[in-house]
């Protein structure tokens, strides 16, 4: 029986009271949004991850890091660090999105190693195997691709990003669309490179029902993906990536009737000015599922900052009601990350996450900055490093320019205005 029937017929799972517990709620509370399909807690009981999540309505928001290997760069042990820098530097979950080397034996090594849900996109390996086996994506079957999901399902993985929404509708309206960047989903190209060749509906569309039958076996969520997700600023919230959100929302209610978990993923690129309006409309049209967005990021004029520019549309993203972030790094569109661009990409989305919960009223969220403020306020250097959402570089800063007075930083030294404060309060006193 998955979570989501479970919490259906009023039982409470030891998941459920994990996440009650790191979330500071009641059980009740997360059995009843689960039950309602707005929390979801992506636990393969094959997997079991030791630190399961709660995602959505009323929780603290999550945080995503991509790894994997690539066609040019395919080194297990570099992507066993990645998934350790990413849990220690907080990460909820991980996303394995391998498309080179031996993705079996990759995302293995990677389930055995992490202690936190675990994600992948099943679309990638049925390409890749039918490039290797019959020379193009076209030569790809239906079986191939349920097979795949089957196989993944079956180690353990925890949610799966499967692009349903891209139908042959959602294509012919992308060619009158004028787009300036097309589709840069990968699954979703891919989908329509063997739709096109092979003239046919996506297989996640017309056999959905299928795909229902093998996540449900294993209680994996689904994570509706945006297949039609804009790639740039001047795309954003078009009749493409709108329709495929209508679909998506209907395919969200069939997962819920099955007993299977569901989540959206959203854009993308997009202005700030348009993030409030997405938000409200996935909410609205999915029926409150949880909302997962790449970013948004908010501008497409700064490679190399991605993380900064992501973080920005996140932290708007969040604070309007998405519940899960998935990290950019500042070697988005440029290379593969590194551990550093790992770590980094964790940390800058951490911060817009946190940034969100005060702004949603997450108690929990804003307890922990008073007690910062608090540490800061008695110069508590200890206290403070201990609290950062990063305590590794305040620590390294704080010991290579130390100021001679001992209680106060270099950037005003004996000038500190709360040291002086201290001082003028001493006198008020008296």
């Amino acid at each position: 029986m998955t979570q989501l029937e479970q919490a259906k017929k009023n039982r409470i799972t030891p998941q459920m009271k994990k996440v009650a517990r790191n979330e500071g709620v009641s059980f009740e509370f997360i059995r009843e949004k689960l039950a309602e399909g707005k929390i979801v807690i992506p636990y393969n009981k094959i997997h079991s991850p030791k630190r399961p999540c709660g995602i959505g309505e009323g929780l603290t928001t999550k945080v995503n890091a991509n790894i994997g290997t690539s066609s040019d760069y395919s080194k297990i042990n570099e992507e066993l660090k990645k998934t350790k820098i990413s849990v220690l530097a907080g990460a909820h979950t991980v996303m394995d999105l391998s498309t080179g080397g031996n993705i079996s034996q990759v995302r293995r090594a990677i389930l055995r190693n992490c202690p936190v849900p675990l994600g992948t996109v099943p679309i990638y390996q049925s390409a890749i195997n039918a490039v290797k086996n019959n020379g193009s994506i076209a030569g790809m079957s239906e079986n191939d691709i349920f097979a795949t999901i089957e196989e993944q399902a079956k180690d353990g993985v925890d949610f799966f990003t499967l692009h349903c929404g891209v139908t042959l509708e959602s294509v012919a309206r992308l060619k009158n669309q004028e787009r300036i960047t097309d589709v840069v989903s990968r699954g979703g190209a891919i989908l329509i490179e063997w739709m096109s060749k092979n003239k046919k509906e996506n297989p996640l569309y017309e056999h959905f029902d299928r795909v229902l039958d093998i996540v449900k076996k294993y209680d994996v969520t689904i994570s509706l993906g945006d297949g039609m997700r804009p790639g740039s600023i001047a795309d954003a919230t078009d009749r493409t990536q709108i329709q495929e959100l209508i679909l998506l929302g209907e395919l969200a209610e069939r997962c819920r009737k099955k007993g299977v978990q569901v989540m959206i993923e959203g854009p993308g690129h997009m202005p700030l000015n348009q993030i409030q309006a997405n938000v409200l409309l996935q909410k609205r049209l999915c029926h409150g599922a949880p909302f997962y967005v790449l970013g948004p990021l908010v501008t497409d004029s700064a490679p190399g900052y991605d993380h900064i520019t992501a973080a920005i549309g996140g932290a708007q993203a969040a604070s309007y009601g998405a519940d899960f972030l998935c990290y950019v790094t500042r070697s988005e569109h440029l290379r593969l990350p590194t551990l550093e661009d790992v770590r980094e990409g964790v940390i800058t989305t951490r911060i817009a996450a946190h940034a969100a919960d005060i702004a949603k009223g997450i108690k929990k969220a804003i307890d922990h900055d008073a007690k910062i403020s608090t540490a800061r306020r008695k110069r508590n250097w200890r206290k403070q490093i201990e609290l950062a959402i990063d305590r590794e570089r305040p620590g390294k800063m704080r010991r290579k320019f130390k100021s001679s007075t001992k209680d106060v930083c270099t950037m005003c030294s004996e000038y500190c205005s709360m040291k002086l404060m201290d001082s003028a309060k001493r006198e008020l006193k008296k």
